[in-house]
């Protein structure tokens, strides 16, 4: 009597393994299927990017091409040698472009006061009876794009004062 509890056990243990094998099945399928499905995710993704970033580069530069024409208008106007018309040919050039890339979100940075290293970069350092510190000449003007700067300042810093 001893061992038929213990047969009883065994069997017991004994899992059934044509379901276990069945469920095991089933869910490598259900995996390979979201495997899948995440990957044509990911290409999707990439896809969408990359036609968001071309759909936006066309459209600046449908809204470039206004200006490009005005400057080849006025380089016509340098070769006839038409001075008044270049002139007045570069100036709407330069509006254009400037008012094209403003509404872009395009912002001169402020020159004015201290030097600021996050978007001035010092070339020179001059003696000067300004403050220390001071920004005295602008070298090139520098521009962000909303909150990043594109390009720092370049700038003359006040250096200290020159006693003479």
């Amino acid at each position: 009597m001893t061992d038929e509890p213990r047969i009883e056990e065994q069997s017991e243990q004994v899992p059934d393994e044509g379901g276990e094998d069945e469920r095991l099945a089933a869910l490598e399928d259900q995996l390979k299927r979201v495997a899948a499905d995440f990957d044509n995710f990911r290409k999707r993704a990439v896809r969408e990017r990359a036609d968001t970033v071309a759909f936006a580069n066309e459209r600046l530069v449908k809204e470039l091409l206004p200006i490009l024409d005005d400057l080849e208008r006025a380089l016509v106007a340098a070769h006839d040698h038409e001075e008044a018309k270049l002139i007045e040919g570069v100036q709407l050039v330069h509006r254009s472009l400037e008012t094209l890339l403003r509404r872009e979100g395009l912002k001169e940075i402020e020159t004015e006061g201290r030097f600021d290293p996050h978007v001035h970069e010092a070339l020179l350092s001059q003696p000067s009876e300004q403050d220390e510190g001071a920004v005295i000449d602008v070298l090139q003007k520098g521009y962000k794009l909303g909150d990043r700067v594109l390009r720092p300042a370049r700038v003359v810093v006040a250096g200290p004062r020159s006693d003479g």
